[in-house]
């Protein structure tokens, strides 16, 4: 698995504290969640007009909040564990990589869901990321030819392949098309960086000197 200056290739001391400063990131980003769910709460649910409203010049404000907030407790509590677990392995491939790759899911996701979701319907949910780091994951080793990178997707595609079931339109009330677009996000992350990667390996290898 590439990871950044901060990550493992240094001594035990700077490892540990990568994946400290992996741990702290993902539990602040879920706690953010949180807080802004309480808010959303408090406001009486007003926070759940700023999802993404389908082929709507306003609904594409939608796309930036969509995945930061929730429709309910519920909703917020189904994707903590699965945001946490994916969110931390991938930071720990190095956290400008993490950033890059989000950004990528985020932004297909929003779009995709923009484009085709029900027209008069609302998206919200992190459920997107979720899916994309998952595909992300899942894919990634396939394009850096590392073998940690496979292994790695080997094992999230034991721990959450179920829920590549949620690609596919048919439970009542859930934004499938929030869930592929997200994927599709993460196929292309995992595309574009894993290329980026074996490109940099290549110029580091036939470089004299080095």
């Amino acid at each position: 698995m590439t990871v950044d200056p901060i990550g493992t290739g240094g001594t035990k001391a700077e490892d540990r504290a990568h994946w400290q400063v992996c741990g702290i990131i993902i539990l602040g980003f879920v706690a953010a969640l949180y807080v802004l769910e309480l808010i959303d709460t408090i406001a009486s649910n007003r926070l759940d007009g700023l999802g993404i409203e389908p082929r709507s010049l306003d609904g594409l404000w939608g796309v930036a909040f969509s995945p930061l907030l929730h429709f309910g407790w519920s909703h917020l509590l189904a994707n903590t564990i699965p945001l946490l677990v994916l969110g931390y392995v991938l930071l720990l491939s190095g956290v400008r990589r993490a950033v890059l790759a989000t950004a990528i899911v985020w932004l297909v996701g929003g779009v995709g869901v923009w484009l085709i979701a029900p027209a008069g319907s609302i998206t919200l949910g992190a459920s997107g990321l979720v899916f994309g780091w998952l595909a992300y994951l899942l894919l990634r080793g396939l394009f850096t030819r590392q073998w940690l990178d496979i292994l790695v997707g080997v094992v999230m595609l034991v721990l959450y392949g179920s829920l590549l079931w949620g690609l596919f339109p048919g439970q009542e009330g859930v934004s499938w098309q929030g869930h592929l677009f997200g994927a599709i996000g993460g196929v292309l992350a995992a595309w574009l960086l894993g290329r980026g990667d074996r490109v940099q390996r290549s110029a580091a290898a036939a470089a004299p000197g080095l």
